[in-house]
């Protein structure tokens, strides 16, 4: 995150290690995103291949303009993703390096569509090493397909909005603000737990800016 322009001592990513409130109280705040690992289903797989999005919507509100949101195109990169909705939809509290890749991916692809970052994301070498350098640095074979996938939650616009590239939209989980985006998001987590409980497979992070 660092190497790719976020200033380093702005934001760190942290371990949430449950989700009870005196658990959510450890993690240093401000909380700007939240990325959550979970278990595929095969509901989940039938509803990605047949382009099913679980979009809502709270008292008739439509999804805010000022979401970032990017498509995944690309296998395996669940994780890169995410990064990319958490800094992205968090830009206007960090300080981006001048001239770094975050800084010009943002400014690039800032007019487009969801689909059309999803392309620029597939064409970007740069990117692409920065995720084959993460990939192959952990445990797991980069070219193994997985069965878990990482979301984002952002608080944007007063709504919780989780970012799946699977899905062709956001999802908008109601109304949220960044006091509370991490007990919202927690929610909303808690209820993706229960409703798969013979897994185990299940982490949860933190972006909290630096103060």
């Amino acid at each position: 995150m660092w190497g790719l322009g976020v200033a380093e001592g702005e934001a760190q990513f942290c371990d949430v290690y449950g989700l009870d409130d005196e658990l959510l109280a450890m993690v240093p705040q401000p909380v700007l995103a939240v990325l959550f690992l979970y278990p595929l289903t095969s509901l989940e797989d039938d509803e990605e291949e047949s382009g099913a999005s679980a979009t809502s919507t709270t008292g008739g509100k439509g999804l805010s303009k000022m979401v970032y949101f990017t498509k995944q195109t690309v296998g395996n990169a669940c994780g890169t993703v995410g990064v990319i909705h958490a800094i992205g939809n968090a830009a206007s509290k960090l300080k981006l390096v001048e001239g770094s890749y975050f800084d010009r991916f943002y400014k690039q692809t800032a007019d487009m569509d969801p689909v059309q970052r999803a392309a620029f994301l597939e064409e970007d070498d740069e990117m692409e090493d920065a995720h084959s350098v993460a990939a192959s640095a952990g445990d797991t074979d980069a070219n193994v397909e997985v069965n878990e996938h990482f979301v984002c939650f952002s608080c944007v616009d007063g709504e919780l909005y989780e970012l799946d590239g699977r899905k062709s939209l956001p999802i908008c989980h109601g109304p949220s603000s960044p006091d509370t985006l991490l007990q919202d998001a927690a929610k909303v987590i808690k209820a993706r737990i229960a409703s798969n409980p013979d897994s185990m497979n299940f982490n949860v992070m933190a972006l909290s800016k630096v103060v």
